[in-house]
């Protein structure tokens, strides 16, 4: 099957390189000569586990495509939008991407023409979408809501290996030509959910939002921890055993970030103020993250009372781990709060470290880059953790001593056994975890 995919960030690229995986015809469509040329050489934009070997060798069997012509649209049977839909200043999703891809693809459309939003979208998007194209092209055309549910770090194993694939269309035809494009994904067990497209657009929300929440709901029992003396780790094994509540998304840490739950909790908290509603768990779990990213300043503060001419190192600075996304990363917020106590910040990260000090570099936060985990320690007052790379999880705790000014550690992901780290001489902070 011919496919177009329009946007080429975090889910186009991921979307269209794994249909062409399972033998499409895949045409990528981005604005960015620059980055365009980097891809049809092979080289990915962006890191993700798996990614550019499977566009390399997508690339060489002549599957995989990528331009700046909108061209491909008018032979292909399915056109994907993914173009990026941020935040704005006041909360909602900015869908101007959107229609501005639109309005560059609608005269190549053709008779029976599907066009799939695979962005996140607000609820009633499809069907604005849906109106702007009838207004530029007078053919024949559908509109199918197809939400992505990737996690970043393992998006390409979650695309090959969904757990369901939504289709919200009232268009019969339209649904049955996406459902055949994913049948190679539903080999074994059928994922396919079919609904309208606005519970479609709803089901995107609702579940990162869900999972934004779980977050917050363990970051505020790891406060709680902290206070009474329970160790966080305990209580999450305790109740992430009852299947009603699993284990997925139980972990405390420096709060959630990247490209999907912050815009997307706030698109949506968005959307009910809209409809006159308040929805004021979402806006809870919003605001115990935001509060999240800066609880180990307050640790930090507590320990050394004047910060002020205290070098902090950080180890990651990732949002998550297996990504070089630093959207909306605690690294960023606790960088700034520091450095407004007047304490200098270096950081180490295996693979996001470039960008992280563009950004610091853009609001004037320096911040010192270094190619090795424990060189960036040297002569520091404390280490950080804020990343659970792996490389981070079984340290040489006595260079660690070695490096530091003094032998402090404050994890933000919990990595360590506390017992482990205070046999080593550490003072040593965690999250709700009883030191």
């Amino acid at each position: 099957m011919k496919v177009t995919i329009v946007g080429t960030g975090y889910v186009g690229l991921v979307t269209g390189t794994c249909f062409a995986e399972m033998g499409h015809e895949v045409t990528c469509i981005d604005i960015d000569h620059k980055k365009v040329q980097l891809m049809k050489s092979g080289v990915c934009p962006i890191y993700e586990p798996g990614l550019e070997l499977m566009m390399k060798n997508n690339i060489k069997e002549d599957r995989l495509f990528f331009t700046t012509s909108y061209e491909s649209v008018s032979s292909s049977e399915l056109v994907f939008l993914a173009v990026g839909t941020p935040s704005s200043e006041t909360g909602h999703a900015d869908l101007k991407y959107l229609y501005l891809a639109c309005n560059e693809l609608a005269p190549y459309l053709k008779d029976n023409s599907v066009v799939v939003i695979k962005s996140t979208v607000p609820v009633g998007t499809g069907l604005k979408v849906k109106n702007n194209l009838s207004e530029i092209s007078k053919v024949k055309f559908s509109v199918v809501s197809n939400p992505e549910f990737l996690k970043e770090g393992s998006a390409v194993e979650d695309f090959m290996k969904p757990e369901r694939i939504i289709i919200g269309s009232y268009d019969q035809r339209a649904a049955k030509l996406l459902e055949e494009l994913y049948e190679p994904f539903n080999r074994q067990i059928k994922r396919t959910i079919h609904m309208s497209n606005l519970s479609a657009e709803m089901t995107k929300y609702a579940a990162n939002c869900f999972l934004a929440t779980k977050i917050s709901f363990m970051n505020e029992m790891a406060k709680l921890c902290d206070l009474v003396g329970a160790d966080i780790e305990e209580v999450r094994h305790g109740i992430s055993t009852d299947s009603r509540i699993g284990s997925h998304f139980l972990y405390p840490g420096p709060g959630y970030g990247g490209s999907c739950f912050p815009k997307d909790v706030k698109a949506l908290i968005h959307t009910a103020n809209e409809q006159g509603l308040s929805l004021e768990i979402i806006k809870a779990s919003e605001k115990v993250n935001k509060d999240q990213k800066v609880y180990l300043v307050s640790k930090i503060v507590k320990h050394f009372g004047e910060v002020k001419g205290k070098i902090f190192s950080f180890w990651g600075v990732a949002f998550k781990a297996n990504t070089d996304d630093i959207r909306e990363t605690a690294a960023i917020d606790m960088a700034k709060e520091l450095h407004g106590m007047g304490a200098k910040i270096r950081f180490y990260d295996p693979e996001a470290g470039n960008n992280y000090q563009n950004y610091m570099n853009s609001i004037s936060v320096p911040v010192e880059n270094f190619e090795n985990k424990y060189e960036a320690l040297f002569g520091a007052d404390a280490l950080i953790v804020l990343t659970e790379w792996k490389q981070f999880r079984a340290p040489d705790f006595e260079e660690i001593k070695s490096q530091l000014k003094s032998p402090v550690i404050f994890d933000g992901r919990n990595l360590y056994n506390t017992q482990k780290v205070k046999e080593f001489g550490f003072t040593y902070y965690a999250v709700g975890k009883k030191v």
